[in-house]
């Protein structure tokens, strides 16, 4: 009943998958980035100044989103390759002769699995968050010179109960909030009643006091100007200081944050929070590979289906990956709670190969 009822055989099996998943993962980043760099050099040396320096730049930040993307393909691959060699070696029927069934055969691989999905999430959030910010800026420049950061100048639309709200400039935050060419939609349904505008607004108790303000009525068809004007709305100041975010430049801890920051401003935090758990769940999917791939380690070799059986665990591995996309893509337009769009999957086919392994081996 012991998990690892050898731990020569323990350390055996894990070491054969660590070097294949591995040696996947290194082959298919390095094939990868040379054909991604062969398409964007062109662009990065295009700027006036960019050298080489700019393409070892360019690999630097483009490696760690490739790790990222390809370190579930390899666990997959890896498994396939390491089961099916000792299920082609024998060795398989020989662990089995020992006592070992088939949960203690793949217990190991699982184990290791583990070990690359949180060595996988620390290095997602350390290090390829900090490298997709970095590109993404440099990408929006045309890989010129990313000019410095300076104060924040954001284009924003929000809206509060009927009324529409657009600020030209949004400054500072909380109490110190400031608006620059601000105009109001006041509305009553669907009915506009006048448009607002003004050179600027700052947040009071219960609405705005708008500088230079000038009111145009729509019933009557006429504009006054006002110094000074309170205007009273359900708009508040986080809902413009809290602007878009992208999940991808937000290690977990903040984006947890930046999500409570989001829903005290009354937006949709749907596609945040199916991100926040697809940090986790994305990951941890290097732990269903080997249940997946495992229908690839039994059945006798010498019935000539082998080959047929890798198939079918990588069918049901690449399978996995479309359907956790189309999940993640669900959650992200709200048509899925987020935690279902985020863990379905992952529960799904963990139950699917644990229903194979036991009709087949157990």
């Amino acid at each position: 009943m012991a998990l690892f009822p050898s731990a020569t055989i323990a350390r055996y099996t894990a070491r054969l998958f660590l070097v294949r998943a591995l040696a996947f993962a290194g082959g298919l980043v390095l094939i990868l980035m040379t054909l991604d760099l062969l398409g964007e050099s062109g662009r990065i040396l295009s700027p006036p100044g960019n050298s080489e320096a700019q393409l070892w730049h360019y690999v630097a930040l483009r490696v760690p989103q490739l790790i990222q993307f390809v370190l579930p393909f390899s666990v997959l691959l890896g498994t396939l390759v390491t089961l099916a060699t000792l299920n082609q070696n024998s060795e398989v029927v020989i662990f089995k002769s020992a006592g070992i069934s088939a949960h203690q055969i793949l217990a190991p691989l699982v184990l290791a699995a583990l070990g690359i999905a949180v060595a996988n999430f620390v290095f997602n959030e350390r290090i390829t968050v900090r490298a997709t910010t970095t590109l993404d800026a440099w990408q929006a420049v045309d890989y010129r010179l990313v000019p410095q950061a300076g104060r924040m100048m954001t284009e924003q639309w929000v809206r509060g109960g009927d009324d529409l709200f657009h600020a030209a400039m949004v400054r500072g935050s909380g109490a110190a909030t400031r608006l620059e060419g601000v105009v109001i939609y006041d509305r009553d349904g669907n009915r506009l009643n006048r448009i607002v505008r003004a050179a600027s607004a700052r947040p009071v108790p219960g609405g705005w006091e708008l500088t230079a303000a000038r009111t145009f009525d729509v019933a009557r068809g006429i504009e006054t100007t006002q110094p000074l004007l309170i205007f009273r709305s359900a708009v508040t100041a986080p809902q413009f200081t809290a602007g878009t975010i992208n999940p991808d430049h937000l290690p977990f801890w903040e984006l947890l944050t930046a999500i409570e920051r989001q829903r005290d401003a009354g937006k949709n935090v749907d596609n945040l929070v199916t991100a926040a758990n697809h940090k986790i769940s994305g990951p941890l999917s290097a732990m269903l590979m080997p249940l997946l791939g495992a229908v690839a380690a039994f059945g006798l070799a010498r019935s000539g289906r082998l080959f047929v059986r890798a198939v079918i665990g990588m069918f049901l591995g690449f399978a996995f990956f479309v359907a956790d996309n189309f999940m993640a893509a669900m959650g992200n337009f709200g048509t899925v709670p987020p935690v279902l769009a985020a863990w379905s999957p992952f529960l799904l086919f963990f139950l699917i190969g644990e229903t194979v392994l036991f009709r087949t081996e157990e």
